[in-house]
């Protein structure tokens, strides 16, 4: 996950909740097994296929990447395929391989059989990038010894393995990377009844009481996520605890999430000065990203990568050749009127609609 994803997760909790502790919970949250792991169906199912087609015939399987948003299982799916092929896991993410030979180190050092596990792949620095394709696809690598027209490559046989890459970006995978994969999926977003399984499940890990309709209430504002989802549980279990005596209802939780600054779609501070300085100061736009971002005291890069996803997702903002616009649904939500030369006026938008991510 990169710094400004992170950001995102950093504001649904307050200061003093941050620490070895949430990680420590989190942790004991995530499923353990292909069959505990909720949402997902197609890509459990054919994961599950490549696994246990690997087991049967003794051999190590397809080199495995997961695309998709921050949140949605990737590092736990990695887990479980350690798991289910009885395998050790070694951890490491791309910005840390910042040479061929911190790659050479890992390599050298695994066990046949064993998961190595590499999230944001794409941030991998180009010579560990290059080096990693003879390792995946021959399991060898090239160690240059000596510098200039001295210097020798000594070939170095490393033991079979499985690569499970993570990525928010596919995109920017290189072709020939991506082609090393055997087996590619895409994690999508969570629909609101299987957040609120994934809920009810770690409300009973945590031992916290909630009511169906608080779970489902919680659910519809975990913008398609289950960390967030299980952040925001916490969150709520806090307020219970201390203001209500420690059962969930829905108004508690309805209470704890407007005390944390998200609204009843799941957008938070930052979601809403972004809208509100699109229609107020800007009238709806067009208006271009370094202008937006300012106007709300951020970075360009934390708009673009942690609020304007979800709000195009929520078909409240779109991202023209011109600039970013606000849709009629941005205006509703915020309460204001349209106004006739606001861009797209007249034009309906449903939840979920993706009014444009071009520019």
């Amino acid at each position: 996950m990169s710094d400004y994803e992170e950001r995102y997760e950093e504001r649904l909790v307050s200061a003093d909740a941050a620490g070895s502790e949430e990680q420590v919970i989190e942790a004991a949250l995530r499923p353990k097994q292909l069959d505990d792991f909720v949402g997902q169906d197609r890509v459990r199912e054919q994961l599950s296929l490549v696994l246990h087609s690997a087991l049967r015939r003794g051999r190590t399987p397809d080199h495995v990447l997961l695309s998709g948003g921050p949140g949605l299982g990737k590092t736990t799916l990695a887990m479980i395929i350690a798991a289910e092929l009885e395998q050790p896991l070694r951890i490491s993410s791309g910005p840390a391989i910042e040479r061929a030979g911190d790659l050479a180190a890992i390599l050298s050092t695994l066990s046949e059989g064993e998961v190595l596990f590499l999230d944001e792949i794409h941030r991998m620095a180009r010579p560990a990038e290059e080096m990693l394709y003879m390792a995946m696809e021959d399991f060898r690598v090239d160690v240059v010894v000596g510098k200039g027209p001295g210097a020798t490559a000594i070939p170095l046989d490393i033991a079979p393995f499985t690569l499970v890459g993570a990525t928010t970006r596919a995109g920017m995978l290189p072709g020939p990377l991506r082609d090393r994969f055997g087996f590619v999926a895409h994690m999508d977003f969570y629909g609101p009844a299987e957040l609120e399984v994934i809920i009810k499940r770690s409300a009973r890990l945590l031992d916290v009481r909630i009511a169906d309709d608080a779970a489902a209430e919680v659910a519809g504002r975990s913008r398609g996520t289950p960390r967030i989802a299980n952040r925001l549980l916490r969150r709520v279990r806090d307020f219970a605890e201390v203001r209500t005596g420690g059962e969930v209802t829905l108004e508690s939780a309805r209470e704890a999430l407007s005390l944390y600054e998200v609204d009843e779609r799941g957008l938070d501070r930052l979601d809403r000065a972004v809208l509100n300085a699109l229609l107020r100061k800007f009238g709806g736009g067009p208006v271009g990203l370094s202008t937006l971002a300012v106007s709300v005291g951020e970075e360009p890069e934390t708009v673009e990568v942690v609020a304007e996803p979800f709000l195009v997702r929520q078909g409240l903002l779109a991202r023209t050749p011109r600039g970013r616009i606000a849709t009629p649904a941005a205006w509703a939500h915020l309460g204001l009127p349209v106004p006739p030369t606001a861009p797209l006026a007249g034009t309906l938008f449903e939840v979920g609609d993706d009014p444009g991510e071009t520019g």
